[in-house]
């Protein structure tokens, strides 16, 4: 894989994060609510895998294809754009604001919603036949996933919400390394390899994805879940948000940014002989034109 470097990649970043604050509002949601549709179809599928086999590892490892699918489509997550939209703000790039930041981020929350929510009435509807019989044993663990992802955290008061915080910030930790590696490289198989390593552990370690849980819990509550929209709210979503902006913030892009786009001077070891200034040159005597 034609493998690029880190100070090459990093200035993508800071230019997608420009080009991501400028994009018309049309454009912003239909990607945002695709990027949304794509990764709740992939949730959906990795539970389906996960309850036919038994193995969660085999749902984890083929959840990645619906986040490679979506980036390679050019769709947009809120956690790809927590990431990359304030290193153009801190790039100083021209016309970009705080404003204009938090436009971008409220318009791709809004489209990823709309998506995710889309696609849970979807498969609401396939896994009790149109809500005329009970959810089958796909939709009980979608249930059973938000219940005990809400409530669950909620039994153990603070102790429960720092540990949603702090999942929330390691899953994005992850999924922004994804979407930075997808940058790494040229080609499309390259691409690919890079983003499913990050995204297969985050998944597999059941870290709280802001997007995915956009589906998984409006689904649970539509399936029989025992939890309210304010245990989603307050005990997944809204902290889940939160962490994952500090995570792939403060872990992947201010990181990167700092290292590779302000790269601080290079330090020469103490014990270095100072370098000699290179000799003058010898002032050169005129040439003698000689005739015969």
């Amino acid at each position: 894989m034609s493998y690029v470097m880190p100070e090459d990649f990093v200035t993508k970043m800071i230019d997608a994060g420009e080009a991501k604050v400028f994009m018309a509002t049309r454009d912003t949601l239909i990607r945002a609510f695709m990027a949304g549709a794509i990764l709740a179809l992939a949730a959906a599928f990795a539970v389906t895998v996960t309850v036919q086999t038994g193995q969660a590892i085999v749902g984890a490892l083929l959840f990645p294809v619906g986040f490679s699918l979506l980036y390679l489509l050019g769709f947009d997550l809120l956690t790809g754009v927590f990431t990359l939209v304030p290193l153009a703000l801190i790039d100083k790039r021209k016309g970009v604001t705080v404003r204009g930041m938090l436009r971008n981020w409220g318009l791709v929350f809004t489209g990823n919603f709309a998506g995710a929510l889309v696609v849970a009435v979807m498969m609401a509807v396939i896994f009790t036949y149109a809500f005329s019989v009970p959810p089958n044993e796909i939709g009980e663990r979608i249930g059973s996933i938000g219940e005990g992802r809400t409530v669950g955290y909620a039994d153990h008061g603070a102790a429960g919400m720092l540990t949603l915080f702090l999942r929330a910030v390691l899953c994005n930790w992850m999924v922004s390394t994804g979407v930075v590696a997808a940058m790494m490289s040229t080609s499309v198989s390259g691409k690919v390899i890079a983003m499913w390593m990050p995204i297969l552990l985050f998944f597999y370690m059941g870290f709280e994805h802001s997007i995915v849980n956009m589906y998984l819990f409006p689904s649970g509550l539509m399936l029989g879940g025992d939890f309210s929209i304010g245990d989603y709210l307050v005990w997944n979503e809204i902290p889940t948000v939160l962490g994952n902006l500090v995570g792939g913030l403060a872990f992947v892009g201010l990181t990167l940014y700092a290292t590779h786009a302000r790269t601080a001077a290079t330090r020469r070891p103490a014990d270095a002989a100072p370098v000699a200034p290179a000799p003058a040159a010898a002032p050169r005597e005129p040439e003698t034109l000689s005739m015969s």
